[in-house]
């Protein structure tokens, strides 16, 4: 089958990851972990998965100063001529992992929220992708002017997000997509994945038994494999089926981008 063209339009971050073996109580303090810096920010994980998974992949972000974000999205070769360039800081997250692989995060967007609706000029592609990690008026715009299918994975969490054609949450972000029309993904873990489609439930699929390492970016290697496996024309069942294993491959692995499946593991653990 023909590479899909998937246009990307999302944040881009600096991860500075602190892996411990439990993560610390409001106050306390954990010691003995050790530091990383990672290219991350969930656009720019989804433009590298999917560029993985075999798309033709064009990224729109922001950058700052500080372009070490952008290492994995180049050698996944995603084409980075709309990427807009300022003189600010570059977009961090602070991540913490324990030994079981949960995390929790804080991001600082920085110069991703200098990517303005007049920045993004969507070429002609047979799908779009977008976060909420950028601003909201920039995703609007996105919505509203994708040439081909409009997906969005609705996080992190905010009311009022655009009408999707596939709409891709976790559990707790669902919360803020009342009375939400049309298909709508949604991950549930170690539980796998559920499809629904104007609340009714089409598809379910579970995950393969990993041994999670760390879960940063099995998010992002869930969404860009649903949206890769949709536009590729497989059926709902097979591509939900295929996104919960690419987000446990992710899971099994360090790293947000650095742990981002090829479709051939895909393929082989299904």
């Amino acid at each position: 089958m023909a590479a899909p063209r998937l246009t990307v339009v999302g944040s881009i971050n600096l991860d500075l990851v602190a892996r411990a073996e439990r993560l610390p109580r409001p106050g306390e303090t954990v010691t003995g972990g050790t530091f990383s810096r990672v290219p991350g920010g969930k656009g720019a994980n989804q433009a590298v998965a999917a560029a993985r998974l075999g798309a033709n992949v064009t990224f729109i972000g922001c950058v700052g100063a500080d372009e070490t974000a952008l290492a994995e999205l180049a050698g996944a070769g995603v084409n980075l001529e709309r990427l807009k360039r300022v003189g600010g800081e570059t977009g961090v997250a602070l991540i913490l992992v324990d030994g079981a692989g949960e995390n929790e995060i804080v991001v600082a967007p920085g110069a991703n929220l200098e990517l303005l609706p007049e920045d993004v000029d969507v070429p002609d592609c047979d799908g779009v992708l977008c976060q909420q990690e950028i601003p909201a008026e920039t995703v609007a715009h996105v919505a509203a002017t994708a040439p081909g299918e409009f997906f969005l994975n609705a996080a992190p969490a905010r009311e009022g997000a655009p009408a999707a054609d596939v709409t891709i949450v976790n559990r707790y972000e669902l919360d803020a997509l009342a009375h939400r029309n049309g298909v709508v993904a949604v991950t549930l873990g170690a539980e796998g994945a559920i499809l629904l489609e104007h609340g009714e439930e089409v598809a379910r699929a579970e995950p393969p038994s990993v041994e999670a390492v760390d879960g940063t970016g099995a998010g992002d290697a869930f969404t860009a494999c649903l949206v890769v496996s949709l536009l590729e024309g497989r059926d709902r069942g097979e591509s939900l089926r295929r996104a919960c294993v690419a987000g446990a491959l992710s899971a099994s692995r360090f790293g947000a981008q650095s742990s981002l499946p090829t479709a051939a593991e895909v393929d082989a653990l299904l």
